[in-house]
């Protein structure tokens, strides 16, 4: 490899990292549904000629994608070997989340990239699609049992054929979706951005040259794992170990376990989930792609300043045992891998806390509350609302949780309420901070959020795929839990709630009749005792805390208004040895 200059390395590293940012800009701008338009649930990327590993992914993109995408594109580069080879002009579509990582609602096209006759690298682009049939308008099936009640699977097909367009594939996806007019244009945004990155690379080949361009993706790689080798040595060897559960499969109503035992030794480290509950019958099993994602996701919360390649992974080694819930294969259903990898993440955090307190933070609030409302309208038109939600993040060393955002296997937006409501006939009734949600520490965790949606049409039928239900997001280094999760609808007049805490399918709701989240909050992050006792007023004062949790929690006399008692307080800290 040549020697690149600094000045040249950071002008290509910016370049190559616009290149996918413009590519997600794209999408963003052109999707028709609300979760890629507006809640960025997409990703784009430049992966490897040969192996696919990720060699550049968009900074507005989900991260998750970073490992799931290196798989995606290797099953494509397997399917083109097996083919004769990729041409150019060609472009794979396909959602096979066993390859490809994730679960089907996300929609991979990957794009072989030539210069000069010769194959540089592949460009590839994921988004979340609105509807791909299924039992459950929106795909979040709770009570899934096989990939096939979850939407239909696509293995890797070529949409273009050395350019030629393949009008056949679209109308077989189209015809199994309850939103063909969605899918149509949210798969032309893909491959307009498809299209925007061949034309941007194509550039920066022609002005700096193939090898050049090469010689920088492998250096940023290189320094990648340089970095995470150096960041890995900086912790104290040793066995770190936590344990998490999932409220249970949606299925069977008995909990799932998360094992993950840390192993540090010298620049390298070794992350084991043996002990893991086996694969269950119910729909938050994950392919093996998923899980090392997931982990990739954590240890970026926990390594900040690591860059979004593959050389991140390199210092790093995986056991997941094969018949464990974190390692499906077909038909296995997978449609509810959010929730899976949310638990991933937080054992990560719970394990790294004892290795490094300085880095971590509180568990955030842990699922993403997958909620469907679907029906007809008058004028028999099908509707389906789609959406997730937010909570609390967890307590950090620097401050408290950010209240109300989204959850951190992703940057995507919780979608606005205008949008929602002037997508669906919908109303929401209350969008607002649930008080008292948020884990106690001298760092507190961010509150969650209190939504409730009342239908405007005359009837619709409602699915919930949630988790935190039954099982709080922990807090770290001496700090507490967040509230769990709770969910509620109207059945007539009466208020009811899902049999397995956070998940259920086939509420019916008539018109006027409403449903309610409260999400959970983020947990805390160290003794809620070394609270200072201003800022536990402070959080009264703005309606975080009740006065009453003020006192059961962090020991302070705080009044309905905010205003603290500090003899009082005092007394209570040193009653209770604090």
């Amino acid at each position: 490899m040549s020697a690149l200059d600094p000045v040249t390395l950071a002008v290509l590293r910016g370049r190559l990292e616009q290149i996918a940012d413009e590519m997600d800009a794209t999408l963003f701008r052109s999707a028709f549904n609300p979760i890629i338009a507006e809640a960025h649930d997409a990703s784009h990327g430049l992966y490897h000629a040969e192996t696919g590993e990720t060699l550049v992914q968009g900074k507005s993109g989900l991260p998750v994608f970073v490992g799931a995408m290196a798989f995606a594109v290797k099953a494509v580069i397997d399917r083109a070997a097996a083919q004769g080879g990729p041409k150019p002009g060609d472009v794979w579509i396909f959602n096979d989340p066993y390859d490809g990582g994730t679960h089907l609602s996300d929609f991979k096209l990957v794009r072989p990239f030539f210069h000069d006759g010769t194959l540089f690298c592949w460009l590839a682009s994921v988004g979340h699609w609105h509807d791909v049939g299924g039992a459950v308008p929106g795909n979040y099936n709770p009570a899934a049992t096989e990939c096939f009640q979850e939407g239909m699977l696509i293995p890797p097909v070529k949409l273009f054929d050395a350019g030629e367009y393949r009008p056949d594939i679209v109308q077989i996806l189209q015809a199994n979706s309850r939103l063909p007019d969605s899918l149509y244009g949210d798969l032309n945004g893909q491959i307009n951005a498809l299209e925007l990155g061949q034309k941007r690379l194509a550039l920066l080949l022609d002005e700096y040259g193939a090898q050049t361009v090469s010689d920088a993706l492998e250096e940023l790689k290189a320094r990648a794992a340089t970095l995470m080798r150096d960041l890995i040595a900086s912790l104290p060897d040793g066995r770190y170990e936590a344990e998490d559960f999932l409220d249970n499969d949606g299925i069977d109503d008995v909990p799932l376990k998360i094992a993950l035992a840390i192993e540090v030794t010298g620049d390298r480290m070794h992350l084991d989930f043996t002990g893991t509950s086996k694969a269950c019958a119910g729909p938050v099993n994950i392919a093996r792609s998923t899980a090392i994602a997931s982990c990739y996701v954590a240890l970026k919360h926990v390594f900040q300043d690591v860059p979004a390649n593959a050389g991140v992974l390199v210092p790093i080694d995986f056991t997941i045992p094969e018949d464990c819930l974190l390692s499906v294969k077909a038909p296995k259903p997978v449609g509810g891998y959010t929730e899976t990898i949310l638990r991933v993440i937080d054992t990560v955090f719970v394990a790294l806390a004892v290795a490094a307190p300085e880095r971590v933070n509180g568990c955030a609030y842990g699922t993403i509350n997958a909620l469907s409302l679907a029906g007809h309208r008058k004028d028999g038109r099908r509707w389906v609302m789609f959406s997730f939600f937010g909570g609390g993040h967890g307590g950090h060393p620097e401050g408290d949780g950010l209240n109300h955002g989204n959850a951190p296997i992703s940057t995507a937006t919780i979608p606005p309420l205008e949008i929602l409501e002037a997508a669906y006939p919908v109303r929401f009734t209350q969008w607002a901070l649930r008080p008292d949600s948020g884990g106690a520490g001298e760092s507190r965790g961010g509150c969650g959020a209190v939504y409730e949606i009342e239908l405007l049409e005359e009837k619709a039928d409602a699915f919930l795929f949630g988790e935190r239900g039954r099982y709080s997001p922990p807090g770290v280094v001496g700090g507490g839990p967040a509230a769990s999760n709770h969910f509620a609808y109207q059945d007539g007049d009466t208020w009811r709630e899902p049999p397995m805490a956070s998940k259920m399918l086939g509420m019916k709701l008539s018109r006027g009749r409403r449903v309610r989240l409260e999400t959970p909050g983020g947990g805390g992050y160290g003794d809620p005792a070394r609270r200072l006792p201003d800022a536990v007023a402070r959080d009264v004062r703005l309606g975080y805390l009740s006065p009453e949790a003020a006192r059961r929690d962090y020991r302070c006399a705080v009044d309905d208004h905010g205003e603290i008692d500090l003899s009082a307080t005092e007394a209570l800290r040193a009653e209770a040895g604090q």
